[in-house]
Order: C-alpha cells, then sequence, then structure tokens
C-alpha cells in the first residue's frame, strides 16, 4: 500500500515537472523524471521535516547537487505542502522564488544554492558535520547526478567523508544518492568520461555503498534503512535510473537533457503518464475535469 500512495504522488509530480517546464520553455526534463521517485521516497517516506517550519534545527536535509533537476523537487515540496502547487508554472520566470536552480534565499526549505555542478557532496558533508558536532540526530541526504560526477570536486569530497569527524562524530549520517541515468547533457555518460567501475570507486573511498533499481519504491526503502543502520561511515546508494521516465519519446535520448516540450508533445507526455491509451483518451479527458482543464492549459500556450 505505501508503494501505491508513492506511485500516485510520483505519477502526479511527474505531470507537475511537464507542466512546469512547457510554460518555462526551457528546463531539464530527463534528469527531473529520472530522480523524482527517489525525491518523493525521501519527503513522503523517510524525512524528519516539517513544512511549516523549514528551518527547524533538527530536520533532515536533502541537498541536490545536480540543481538542474529542481523541477522535480519543486514538485515533491509543492506536493508536501511547501507552498502552494498553484505557484509551480511560475518556473523559471523574473521574480520568481522557483528558479532554474536551487536558490535558497529564495524558497524556503532549499537547503543549499546548487547547479555549478560538483559542489553539493561539498556542501552536505559540511552540513552533516557540523550536525554530528552539535549532538543532532538529523541526516543529510545528498542526490548527485553521474554526469556531474565527473567533476573532480565530488571525488576530493567523497575522498575526505569516510574520515571526517573520526572517531567521536564520524558521517553515519550522510546519505548520497547517485542518480545513475546514463546521460548527460547531449550524450550518454560512457561516451564522455566513463564512470565504471562505479560502485567499487566509492567503496574504494571507504564508504558502505547500496546498488538499486531507483524507481522501485521497496529498493529505495531498503536502501535509505541500510543507510541509516550503517554506523562508523557515511553511505552511498547507486540508483539505476532511467532518464526522461514516464515518458516513451523522452526516455533514455540525450536530446531531452535539457528541452522543454511544446505543448503537443507536454499533452503526449501527461497522456503517458497517467497510462492512458491513445484510444481512450477523449474519454479520459470527458470524465476527469482537472485533467482537461491542464490540458486546456497546456494548449493554449502554443497560441
Amino acid at each position: 500500500m505505501a508503494d501505491a500512495r508513492l506511485a500516485t504522488i510520483a505519477r502526479e509530480c511527474r505531470v507537475q515537472i511537464i507542466r512546469m517546464l512547457t510554460h518555462a520553455g526551457s528546463g531539464h526534463p530527463g534528469g527531473s523524471l529520472s530522480v523524482i521517485d527517489v525525491l518523493v521516497s525521501l519527503f513522503f517516506a523517510r524525512l524528519r521535516h516539517d513544512p511549516a517550519r523549514p528551518a527547524w534545527a533538527d530536520r533532515d536535509r536533502v541537498v541536490l547537487s545536480k540543481g538542474h533537476g529542481v523541477p522535480a523537487l519543486y514538485a515533491v515540496m509543492a506536493k508536501a505542502r511547501y507552498f502552494d502547487e498553484a505557484r509551480l508554472p511560475s518556473l523559471r520566470k523574473l521574480g520568481s522564488p522557483l528558479q532554474g536552480h536551487p536558490d535558497r534565499t529564495a524558497l524556503p526549505g532549499i537547503e543549499a544554492a546548487t547547479g555549478s555542478l560538483g559542489q553539493g557532496l561539498s556542501i552536505a558533508i559540511g552540513e552533516a558535520l557540523g550536525l554530528r558536532l552539535a549532538g543532532s540526530s538529523a541526516r543529510v541526504y545528498c542526490v548527485v547526478g553521474d554526469g556531474e560526477s565527473q567533476e573532480g570536486q565530488v571525488w576530493e569530497a567523497a575522498m575526505s567523508a569516510p574520515k571526517l569527524g573520526q572517531p567521536a562524530h564520524p558521517l553515519d549520517n550522510l546519505c548520497v544518492i547517485v542518480d545513475y541515468n546514463k546521460i548527460q547533457l547531449d550524450d550518454f555518460v560512457a561516451r564522455v568520461l566513463d564512470l565504471e567501475p562505479l560502485v567499487e570507486k566509492w567503496k574504494a573511498f571507504g564508504w558502505a555503498v547500496v546498488e538499486i533499481d531507483g524507481h522501485d519504491f521497496d529498493q529505495i526503502a531498503k536502501a535509505l534503512d541500510q543507510a541509516e543502520a550503517i554506523r562508523g561511515r557515511p553511505t552511498v546508494v547507486v540508483a539505476h535510473t532511467v532518464k526522461g521516465k514516464g515518458v516513451s519519446f523522452m526516455e533514455n535520448d540525450p536530446a531531452w537533457h535539457g528541452k522543454a516540450p511544446k505543448p503537443a508533445e507536454a499533452v503526449q507526455a501527461i497522456r503517458e503518464i497517467l497510462g492512458v491509451a491513445p484510444s481512450a483518451w477523449d474519454a479520459h479527458l470527458a470524465a476527469d475535469a482537472p485533467t482537461r482543464a491542464l490540458v486546456a492549459e497546456l494548449v493554449g500556450l502554443g497560441g
């Protein structure tokens, strides 16, 4: 039942991701759709947090190091009631707190300004160490991209984390999640600069490593359970995902790393996310007023 609830929330968030990006006319659908199941699992089944008190000292933290995937984070935060979902179409608009990369000064609940790739893990390590030294039981989760993991700063941070705080304050309150969707800016990661053997690299640096299907809610939950149970060192979860997950023409295609859908493409994407066959789409719209209104909204963007 818990998995079904999370799957429903993730499906609704995928629809909002498509909506946001279509309104913006720019952004990153592929990596937002690949990471959404992980973020939904964190915010709705794992984190100790309070949307009414985003600065609560003992909250668990999420640092989205792959900041270009922030439409996924905004969709989840809105669903968790950090802010009204009606604000989502303001993504990337001037004056909106929903910037193209996370801005912690503009939107309460954002933990770090990220998007200069490679920096988020260093920030997360600092937060985790600070919490340990303060005697807090809060945990820090850092979501990094696979293309981002070609940055040298990621590996400097990875080398440091298992050693920091030892022996009295080890960073076992830190969990890194790699969104391993195998695609970066304009090509497959293996063709640009192959990360393999990724699991063995993290192990060699002293991390506990768990490898999972990043779209399987049960596997995500068990991996996060393992991370909480491990003592003496941080954990990394290598989550194998699909770029553009849920939309057939976006899945596993580098072209959809940083290209917003046109209105007609958005409508097709939403139909696929909702799991409605083309032959049943008109009947579905006739019976589902919210989806009908959303489709009209998006079609209207095409002039």
